[in-house]
């Protein structure tokens, strides 16, 4: 069990000690409701499986920060425990067989918080594409990873990390992992748009090429399906320069519970709304 895990848990069973009567109550009560809970959980699966899956979802990964103040645990910890609800995620999607999942674990804008954090956060990046080059699961299951964004911002050490990740899953196509790192939405259309005017100004192409396929074509997923949902957690309801272009006509949910604990079934909800 990792340290955060442990912290996490010490803490919460440190609370329902203080409050154990509540705690004898709440044990009972969740004990005695298990069984429609498992059933309830089954039909909503019948019935999202039932309706059209989507091919590419992607996720506004919000509320680790304010998870971990909540637990009364390290920010580093939040996003650690963040860390674990993807891989999750990633189980849960491949069970429904929804190929391709675009995650948003930093922005551009994200580059600017805190020194200490961002620190901690460049660490986690590191040692987590580490992981994913030798992760077992990914090569089994043939997932693919790609960064989108401007990784060239990162520090080195994390742009070999991520190389190494992308050249060991280059030619894998079950199912792919695009994460967004040092991303923003805008600066993702104006790339695109100054490729295209290069393109024009040389005479590669004619003002009468330039449409809407085009500069999709030119964007970091131009290979890929445009998203059919976009879910964000920890209650915000905005976009937050994700993805701009390519949700025009994805479907929104919005989750009010904080990336960390997100589960299997608001997945479902998200689906089946």
């Amino acid at each position: 069990m990792n340290y955060a895990i442990f912290h996490h848990l010490f803490h919460q069973t440190t609370l329902f000690l203080i409050l154990s009567p509540w705690f004898i109550v709440y044990a009972i009560a969740e004990l005695a409701l298990k069984p429609f809970y498992f059933f309830y959980e089954k039909i909503l699966l019948r019935k999202v499986k039932s309706n059209k899956i989507p091919k590419h979802i992607g996720v506004i990964m919000d509320g680790n920060r304010r998870y971990a103040a909540q637990a009364g645990i390290f920010s580093k910890d939040g996003h650690l425990l963040g860390k674990n609800s993807l891989e999750k995620l990633l189980d849960w999607c491949m069970d429904l067989n929804i190929r391709i999942v675009t995650v948003y674990a930093f922005s551009m804008e994200n580059l600017n918080r805190d020194e200490k954090e961002v620190a901690a956060l460049m660490s986690l990046f590191d040692s987590s594409f580490k992981e994913i080059s030798n992760d077992n699961r990914v090569h089994q299951n043939k997932i693919k990873i790609k960064v989108i964004g401007s990784p060239e911002k990162l520090p080195k050490n994390v742009q070999n990390s991520i190389s190494e990740a992308e050249e060991k899953t280059k030619n894998y196509n079950n199912f792919q992992l695009n994460i967004a790192v040092a991303y923003s939405g805008r600066q993702e259309i104006i790339h695109a748009v100054k490729t295209i005017v290069d393109k024009a100004i040389s005479g590669e192409i004619q003002s009468r090429d330039i449409d809407s396929s085009l500069l999709s074509s030119h964007l970091y997923t131009a290979d890929l399906p445009d998203p059919d949902l976009i879910l964000r957690t920890s209650g915000e309801e905005r976009i937050s320069n994700f993805l701009l272009w390519q949700i025009a006509y994805a479907e929104l949910y919005f989750s009010e519970k904080k990336w960390p604990d997100f589960d299997e079934e608001e997945l479902y909800m998200a689906i089946f709304e």
